[in-house]
């Protein structure tokens, strides 16, 4: 579960070969004791949940690098390690 991202405490993770867990590309966000995983479509909470200001800072962090997300869901589903990305 490569770790691609982490902003004001929030982990943002990509686990290789899940595209079966949810079978919609996704990301999980992990803050303190709680974790999310997110659609990168739409940025729509799958299971879990986080806290609203982390939500929010999340969802921001989501419409800036969408379309690396994107790639990174390519790779992880092929069970390739994902790229780092900036964080907010």
């Amino acid at each position: 579960m490569p770790v691609i991202s982490m902003f004001y405490g929030i982990i943002i993770r990509m686990y290789l070969l899940d595209n079966h867990h949810h079978s919609l590309p996704h990301f999980h966000a992990r803050y303190a004791e709680h974790e999310a995983s997110i659609s990168i479509e739409d940025g729509k909470v799958l299971a879990g949940q986080l806290p609203r200001k982390q939500f929010r800072l999340v969802l921001a962090w989501l419409e800036l690098h969408r379309e690396e997300l994107q790639a990174d869901w390519a790779l992880a589903a092929q069970g390739e390690n994902p790229y780092k990305i900036k964080p907010l």
